[in-house]
């Protein structure tokens, strides 16, 4: 049934008509322009069928076939998308986000190292020399003593001092006292 040349708006029939006649040749047309998105695909159709309601002049061409004219809008309207698509970021899905790890702040963690470098400068000497053996240079007690020339047992003990003098001067990351 060829379009009829008065085709108005109000004709949803004729609308009907050319979507029925064409509209599942349009729809793989633009299955091949989306890279096979049939969802991006779908709204294409519908966007060069609501251009066909919009200007009803393109059908009384006298062309024996609207196909050739379906076809070109279909094809712009993909590469306007392609180009809108483009032209922004790239969305992310949101189901990923809840699951992802949060990016570690790079200023929080350089506050946080500068606030330990306080706190265990804070410290005494004997102190700190056993945090440094026992959880910088990540040697045994036994290890830290010969290296100190201390007993184990005292090893053990000033770290355990230690320990608590830093809980105190870090009372605000939550490690209590």
């Amino acid at each position: 049934m060829p379009p009829s040349p008065t085709l108005q708006r109000t004709e949803p029939e004729a609308l009907a008509a050319l979507q029925h006649e064409h509209g599942r040749a349009l729809f793989g047309f633009l299955l091949g322009l989306t890279a096979g998105d049939a969802q991006r695909a779908e709204d294409l159709v519908q966007e060069t069928l609501v251009r066909v309601w919009q200007h009803p002049e393109a059908l009384a061409t006298g062309h024996e076939s609207m196909r050739p004219w379906l076809f070109t809008v279909a094809r712009r309207l993909a590469i306007d998308a392609r180009r809108a698509r483009l032209s922004r970021p790239q969305e992310v899905e949101t189901d990923g986000l809840e699951q992802a790890p949060a990016p570690e702040d790079a200023v929080a963690g350089s506050v946080t190292a500068i606030d330990v470098r306080r706190a265990v400068g804070s410290l005494g000497r004997e102190h700190r020399d056993v945090l440094m053996q026992v959880y910088f240079q990540d040697r045994s007690v036994a290890e830290a003593a010969a290296e100190l020339g201390i007993p184990a047992g005292t090893v053990k003990s000033r770290t355990y001092y230690a320990l608590r003098a830093l809980r105190k001067g870090l009372q605000g990351y939550g490690l209590g006292a």
